[in-house]
């Protein structure tokens, strides 16, 4: 069962904006006992990257680090090369990608280890941002942050000069009173599996 792409209207003259899905999987996993991008023999990943598609991203993006995987379609990798600093780097990486580009209207962040969080959470939060460039939207779980994020592109700049140690965008998020946030707790329980 697919998604309808959360387009805006041939009115807006955006109809050619695309969202860019990005998968952070590049960690090496510690407490888990070895990367996740492995887990399950790929099955975390190819859930995940079901999950971008499905869900309504134009394209998909995932980042490796300290394990290398067979990208399922259609999902293309990106290399962090400084991936042992934490996961800023790898929404660095991923921002640094896309950012100048012209037809990127937003990115949904998304991660390995949340195997429960399929294409209707990203659906949602890609509905509530409207795939607007100013839109700033995460998921909830319990009243708890959690992912996936979207970020529109007029926040990349922003995002890329908050970025710091391992935490990706909440720090920047968490500062904002714009974000809107969709509770998702009747889709998800949204936990990171952090332990085997």
């Amino acid at each position: 069962m697919g998604f309808d792409r959360a387009m805006p209207s041939a009115a807006s003259g955006a109809t050619a904006d695309v969202v860019a899905g990005a998968l952070l999987a590049a960690g090496a996993g510690t407490r888990y006992g070895r990367p996740k991008i492995l887990a399950e023999n790929g099955r975390w990943l190819e859930l995940a990257v079901a999950a971008l598609d499905r869900g309504g991203c134009d394209e998909i993006y995932v980042t490796q680090g300290a394990a290398r995987a067979e990208m399922p379609l259609p999902a293309r990798s990106i290399d962090v090369v400084r991936w042992q600093e934490g996961v800023s780097e790898s929404v660095r990486a991923v921002l640094e990608r896309v950012r100048s580009r012209t037809d990127v209207a937003g990115i949904v962040i998304h991660l390995v280890d949340l195997p429960s969080v399929g294409p209707e959470a990203v659906c949602a939060v890609l509905r509530a941002g409207g795939r607007r460039r100013s839109a700033l939207v995460r998921a909830t779980f319990g009243g708890r942050p959690g992912h996936p994020v979207y970020i529109g592109s007029e926040h990349f700049g922003l995002v890329l000069g908050a970025l710091a140690g391992d935490q990706g965008a909440g720090p920047y998020l968490a500062a904002r009173t714009d974000v809107i946030e969709v509770p998702c707790d009747h889709l998800s329980d949204g936990v990171d599996r952090d332990w085997p």
